[in-house]
């Protein structure tokens, strides 16, 4: 009766525009949703194994150079930008001097890094939607990791609108202009996702 009442709440709220954080944190449904522009958005089903596999090497690199720096938070996260724009990127980074922006049900405001694995379902949020948003909420740095071609997409928020400044595959490394530790190679990513079945 309950997991009822919960389905219809929000399939109302799925209809709703105007929803704000307070909304948005109060559905209990068993899935996952995005806060955008105030309209709920529902997350597509668990992502591919590969899309997880990239993430968790992404994130051991990222930990490895810079844990000592910031603060890397990976999936599900909330990142509340406003009280109708609240995301979950695939991984955050925050600067430990900004650590009062994480708060227990999320972190309020811009982190100094998000990257996205693009997955079919999300190509267009990612490549679109989100990087109007993340440059709106004034995020210095935006990653797109492709996992198919293995590559990755920089963009840095540069007058209010993200630039792609480089794109990066194979043996080339990986470096930010603003996250300094920043030290890996898209190929010591891909080497550790298999090439898996369907």
């Amino acid at each position: 009766m309950q997991c009822d009442q919960n389905r219809k709440k929000t399939n109302d709220l799925l209809k709703e525009t105007g929803l704000t954080y307070e909304d948005y944190a109060s559905i209990d449904d068993g899935n996952r949703y995005e806060l955008a522009g105030g309209r709920l958005e529902l997350m597509s089903p668990a992502p591919l194994v590969n899309h997880q596999i990239t993430s968790f090497e992404l994130q051991k690199r990222l930990s490895r150079n810079c844990e000592e720096v910031y603060i890397i938070l990976y999936a599900p996260v909330d990142v509340i930008l406003s009280t109708n724009e609240v995301r979950q990127p695939d991984i955050v980074l925050v600067h430990r001097e900004r650590k009062d922006i994480i708060r227990k049900r999320g972190i309020h405001g811009a982190p100094e890094m998000v990257v996205e694995i693009l997955s079919p379902p999300t190509l267009k949020r990612d490549k679109i939607d989100k990087l109007d948003v993340y440059a709106r909420y004034n995020i210095p740095e935006y990653w797109i990791v492709e996992t198919n071609a293995g590559m990755l997409e920089q963009y840095i928020l540069r007058d209010n609108q993200y630039e792609i400044i480089n794109v990066f595959h194979d043996n080339e490394p990986v470096t930010s202009p603003n996250i300094a530790c920043v030290s890996f190679t898209m190929k010591e990513i891909m080497d550790n996702v298999p090439d898996l079945k369907d």
